[in-house]
């Protein structure tokens, strides 16, 4: 379903198909391509020659942050020449993975109207979903729930909710992803939630490049046919804004891989954004909405209900609509020794990875609990992360990173 990994052309955001291959469960090979929501190559056909950076100016403009062209230096690369095409260089030296090497500078104007739709990308190839090897607690394969069209628009029923872009080695790809609340910054955040291999590719690789958020992308939910035509108004309603800084878990960094690998458990990632227009507004107040976080969801028996949202890209779907599925959680075990994954029927292919996974709190408001992490092609359901102390470290730390700015 989502790849949970935006890398291949195609596997779902399921991990099942998509970029992400499959999860290693003891020696067990059990490909679920869930991992990368992403897409293969898409169509580099927007005008990416509109200036970089990763902040607006209180004018409006946008700059380039000293830190940026600092790290950017510090890796050999000249500004300049990333915005014109450099950053398609994906030499082993060129591409960054350590955790404090993320750079994502703004090529205004990349992700046009076509290169948004064209980043979708069915998968090449189903993967096994056997997970028996597993030596953890699982809980008996959910039955499938087939995913809902949310109803348009988008924004009047879930506004937080968005489409993730970036570009990999084999192309463009999408994930899906959700406005959550900045502690530092409350009723004001810059921050989106998806999952760490929407962001980078683990273990055997570096940093994605230019991530880019779309809150209600396709809000009026158009068909493929019809936003052959549209403007980018329609298709980003809310504008379109860039990752300035991305952060994800150490274990998915050393561990993760296409198809989840060992660091599926920790499979989740945390943006601050900034728009590519110039705006006084937080994303926050622009979308008008952004879910807690709980860090400590009650145990599989006591969650009555979980809600995955996403942009599903795989087969029967197109990746132009948000989709919803609701269930009573399952556990399932990677590994022995890694926290136990929350998983649930439902349908959702490659492209969803990332979506947030709603449930209600204590307070009884709906807030983010995980996100799509992995999940098989040939049967439907999907796992995501459980989200502890790695996960608040994550959130946290990016939120500190801003505490003192916008």
């Amino acid at each position: 379903m989502r790849p949970l990994h935006p890398a291949s052309t195609a596997r779902r955001g399921t991990r099942t198909r998509r970029t992400f291959p499959a999860i290693v469960v003891v020696g067990l090979t059990a490909v679920l391509s869930l991992t990368a929501t992403a897409c293969g190559p898409g169509a580099d056909d927007a005008s990416s020659q509109a200036s970089t950076s990763a902040t607006s100016a209180s004018d409006g403009k946008i700059t380039v942050p000293d830190n940026v062209k600092d790290r950017l230096k510090q890796h050999g690369v000249d500004l300049d020449k990333w915005k014109n095409g450099e950053w398609k260089n994906w030499d082993k030296d060129k591409w960054l993975r350590e955790a404090k090497d993320f750079i994502n500078p703004i090529i205004a104007g990349l992700w046009g109207p076509a290169r948004m739709r064209d980043a979708d990308k069915t998968p090449q190839k189903p993967v096994d979903s056997d997970i028996s090897g597993d030596k953890g607690v699982t809980d008996p394969t959910p039955a499938p729930v087939n995913a809902q069209a949310v109803k348009a628009p988008y924004h009047a029923n879930l506004p937080e909710a968005g489409k993730l872009f970036f570009d990999s080695p084999e192309g463009s790809m999408v994930c899906s992803a959700t406005v959550v609340e900045d502690p530092a910054h409350p009723g004001k955040s810059n921050m989106v939630w998806t999952a760490g291999h929407c962001v980078h590719a683990g273990k055997k690789g570096g940093w994605y490049r230019n991530i880019a958020f779309v809150p209600s992308y396709n809000n009026s939910g158009k068909s493929v046919a019809q936003l052959q035509h549209a403007k980018k108004e329609e298709v980003a309603p809310y504008g379109v804004y860039w990752a300035d800084w991305a952060q994800t878990s150490e274990q998915w960094i050393s561990d993760g891989g296409p198809t989840g690998g060992q660091g599926a458990p920790y499979d989740f990632a945390v943006l601050h954004v900034t728009p590519e227009k110039g705006s006084t507004k937080s994303l926050e107040e622009t979308v008008g909405g952004a879910l807690p976080v709980n860090f400590n969801a009650p145990a599989v028996p006591k969650i009555p209900s979980i809600t995955a949202t996403g942009y599903p890209a795989a087969p029967p779907f197109d990746g132009q609509k948000l989709f919803q599925c609701s269930d009573g959680p399952g556990r399932l075990s990677v590994t022995a020794n890694d926290p136990t994954m929350y998983r649930i029927g439902c349908t959702m292919t490659g492209g969803s990875s990332g979506g947030g996974w709603i449930s209600a709190g204590a307070d009884g408001k709906p807030a983010l609990v995980s996100n799509t992490s992995i999940g098989p092609v040939t049967t439907g359901w999907l796992a995501g992360p459980r989200l502890g102390k790695e996960a608040k470290g994550v959130y946290e730390s990016v939120s500190k990173k801003y505490a003192g700015r916008r």
